[in-house]
């Protein structure tokens, strides 16, 4: 008898090769059989006109804090993922010594916006040192799904170097020599790749770049010769460019495109896959192209150089009871500490409404995102608009919060105020920025129909109040597969293949990221004519009180990870199949 039967669904099977109608059975965490099959089960699950899919595998997380705290993983599980990698960036929490918990604390609020209070407060301090401690932390634990480390630059070289290290300096050959040994050791213990952080947008809360930021060609090569050693895992890449601006030698401004030599000596030192940040960028709309351009000759020359991409703009979210236009204001300071019903009356007022629009923000020193929120918002409502359900990501430019505000006559900052203000300061903004430059998301398709590019960066786990792109998962199937009228969609056999098959084989997860016979059973049935991606909101369910966006999904029925189910209906089951995934040590 099966375990599970999954009867009667349409089968994207993650291999790119079209659907068909056929039945999955599993048994012992395993598919064993895919047709027509008549054999009895302890639970079937009726498909009928429901896609059935392999779990989704997300290369881009930062759930470094939250995985020690929080076996449900929300918003990835919700999301139809099954597989996550966190560690990347750059930044994680291990090596660490006792005495320098609150500098990497300062460092993964800096960078990723998780409160460092939940981080304090959530986090078990003391329970590790080295990274193989912490694995074996993580490994101790049951989750919602599997759980991948890379082990992160910026903690690798603060745990060497000390504050020499957080200060950028360069490293000595002792230096090299140990931060490869524990990379090393790392890679032994089962982290499935090294990550590093090369844009000068990435800063600590207390204004520093992450350690490494400025490394030189022979520090990074020191990594990627230690994971030629080690003969598996992945080299990822936060490039210089991709936030902010990293002054290179001779004052230039460096782009992505300035980083592919050192991409490819890393690729070349390594003899590993190297995946790297590309996206759109106002200042330069076609530099994306260049960079997969020379990514694409590096993989003829028989380089491993892969491009991470999300397939739609990053989402910079606004709504009062998370960052926002105004918060950085006097007026507006004075009621923030009010619970939001009585924020948004205060802010009704006409006197505190005026006091309000007439100020300036005032900075207060800290790397909060507040400055940055502000100095985004107020150049960038033409680029603004409404989360309101039913979500559009990609909108119309006349609905933008600039083009309202001009149709109805009014100061764009002022009406971005009322807007606030409504569904009793719950309603939820976004600046569409990166990949939507020229008001449409033409740039995601070819990036999506490159050969070499992976699907990824939607960050799930960090920013936690600014940005919620984990739901690009689901995004990938109700856009560009089901909903698009700006523009052509995209096979939905590719689709599920650049969320599942070809990130498992970007990092070596030969055991999964297809449905097929011996496969394990990781496993998405779903509505594909009801999936929708829910409106965010603001739940206070972080250690500490702090607050996060969440944004599920509905329309799954049913996830399977390693054969049991772990979400039924949209729903937490309960069930904790998930494990500690470490790299190297698969079949």
């Amino acid at each position: 008898m099966l375990d599970v039967l999954i009867s009667g669904g349409r089968l994207v099977d993650g291999t790119g090769q079209p659907a068909y109608t056929a039945d999955v059975g599993i048994q012992d965490g395993k598919v064993v059989a895919i047709g027509s099959i008549d054999e009895s089960a302890h639970e079937v699950i009726e498909a009928d006109g429901a896609l059935v899919t392999p779990g989704f595998v997300d290369v881009h997380t930062h759930y470094d804090g939250q995985v020690t705290w929080d076996d449900a993983l929300e918003p990835s599980a919700s999301n139809g993922v099954t597989t996550l990698v966190m560690g990347n960036c750059g930044v994680g929490f291990a090596p660490v010594r006792s005495s320098d918990h609150a500098a990497l604390i300062d460092l993964m609020e800096g960078v990723e916006d998780i409160p460092g209070a939940a981080l304090s407060a959530g986090m078990p301090w003391g329970e590790w040192e080295t990274f193989e401690e912490y694995l074996d932390l993580i490994d101790s634990r049951h989750y919602a799904l599997d759980i991948a480390a890379q082990i992160a630059h910026g903690a690798v070289r603060f745990y060497v170097m000390g504050e020499r290290g957080a200060a950028n300096e360069d490293a000595t050959a002792d230096d090299l020599a140990s931060m490869a040994a524990i990379v090393g050791q790392a890679m032994a213990a089962g982290a499935v790749g090294f990550s590093t952080s090369r844009t000068i947008g990435h800063k600590s809360r207390s204004g520093s770049p992450v350690p490494g930021t400025f490394a030189p060609e022979e520090e990074v090569l020191a990594f990627a010769r230690a994971l030629s050693t080690a003969g598996h895992g992945v080299f990822e890449a936060i490039v210089a460019g991709t936030i902010g601006s990293l002054d290179a030698l001779g004052g230039e401004r460096a782009k992505p495109l300035e980083e592919i030599p050192l991409l490819r000596a890393a690729a070349e030192a390594s003899g590993r896959p190297v995946t790297f940040t590309v996206a759109q960028l106002f200042e330069d709309p076609d530099h994306w192209r260049k960079v997969l351009e020379a990514s694409q000759e590096a993989n003829r020359a028989g380089l491993e150089l892969r491009p991470q991409i999300i397939p739609r703009s990053v989402t910079i979210m606004t709504s009062l009871d998370t960052y926002h236009l105004f918060m950085g204001r006097p007026s507006y300071r004075a009621i923030a500490h009010l619970p939001l019903e009585a924020r948004v009356a205060e802010m009704r007022r006409p006197e505190v409404k005026e006091a309000i629009l007439a100020e300036a923000s005032v900075a207060d020193g800290s790397n909060d995102f507040t400055a940055l929120v502000v100095h985004l918002f107020e150049p960038a409502l033409p680029v603004t608009f409404s989360l309101a359900d039913p979500v559009n990501y990609e909108p119309d430019m006349g609905d933008s919060v600039w083009a309202q505000a001009q149709k109805a006559g009014r100061n764009p900052s002022e009406y971005m105020y009322d807007l606030l203000l409504a569904d009793e300061g719950k309603a939820f903004y976004a600046l569409l920025g990166s990949n939507f430059v020229n008001g449409t998301l033409d740039v995601c398709r070819e990036m999506l129909l490159d050969p070499y590019t992976v699907t990824g960066l939607g960050d799930a786990g960090a920013h936690v109040n600014l940005i919620s792109d984990c739901s690009a998962s689901t995004f990938h199937l109700t856009h560009w597969a089901r909903d698009r009228t700006a523009g052509d969609r995209l096979p939905v056999e590719l689709l599920v293949r650049k969320l599942s098959a070809t990130n498992a084989e970007l990092y070596g997860f030969s055991d999964r990221g297809t449905v097929e016979v011996g496969r394990r059973a990781d496993v998405n049935v779903i509505d594909f004519d009801s999936l929708k991606i829910s409106a965010p909101f603001v739940r206070h369910d972080l250690p500490h009180g702090e607050s996060r966006i969440l944004q599920p999904a509905e329309g799954y029925l049913a996830t399977l990870v390693n054969g049991e189910v772990t979400r039924r209906n949209d729903a937490d089951t309960g069930v904790r199949s998930g494990r500690l995934a470490r790299g190297g040590r698969r079949a």
